[in-house]
């Protein structure tokens, strides 16, 4: 993981997996390594990305608005398996938010990852597959889709099997949910 997070530092992209399905990666701060994941992935550039995060202080980098009752709730669910669909403040992420002002976020629970984010910074991390395929549940499968086209694969040594994560708003205090 040390070599992923140097590469990725460095504007690198790879693939890794993540608490729910093998993860195309690469910084949010790196404007070429986001939009080479859209060409990857063949992903409509008007499609946000989801962003991984390690802490709730990473959300102060995208201008995220978080009141009391989101804050409570974002306490609930993360880390977990749940992406969170937050508005923004700042302009300055156009090229992640793609002019809908909002940008989805997950903590996830699993430890390694969040080392690894912790030295990277957050990381956009759709799902492993070009856009209409299924997700990929090896490094192997991801490989098929992008060959040398990654600069590195990360193997969990096995298929996982998840499911992407569930989507959800939080509109007046309640949770409206947008993907199960």
């Amino acid at each position: 993981m040390e070599k992923a997070a140097r590469k990725l530092i460095a504007g690198k992209v790879g693939v890794l997996p993540t608490d729910t399905l093998y993860g195309l990666v690469g910084s949010v701060l790196s404007k070429k390594a986001v939009e080479r994941i859209y060409k990857l992935k063949k992903r409509n550039s008007r499609k946000p990305m989801i962003i991984l995060i390690a802490s709730l202080k990473d959300l102060n980098l995208f201008g995220a608005h978080i009141d009391t009752a989101h804050k409570n709730i974002l306490n609930q669910v993360w880390p977990g398996k749940v992406s969170v669909i937050l508005p923004l403040s700042s302009r300055k992420f156009h090229y992640l938010h793609r002019g809908e002002k909002t940008l989805a976020f997950r903590m996830p629970a699993k430890n390694s990852l969040i080392e690894l984010l912790k030295k990277t910074g957050p990381l956009v991390a759709p799902s492993a597959n070009p856009e209409g395929l299924p997700p990929a549940t090896t490094a192997r499968e991801a490989k098929k889709y992008f060959g040398g086209e990654i600069d590195f694969y990360i193997s969990a040594g096995r298929r996982l099997s998840g499911k992407p994560s569930t989507l959800i708003a939080i509109e007046n205090g309640k949770i409206k949910v947008y993907r199960k």
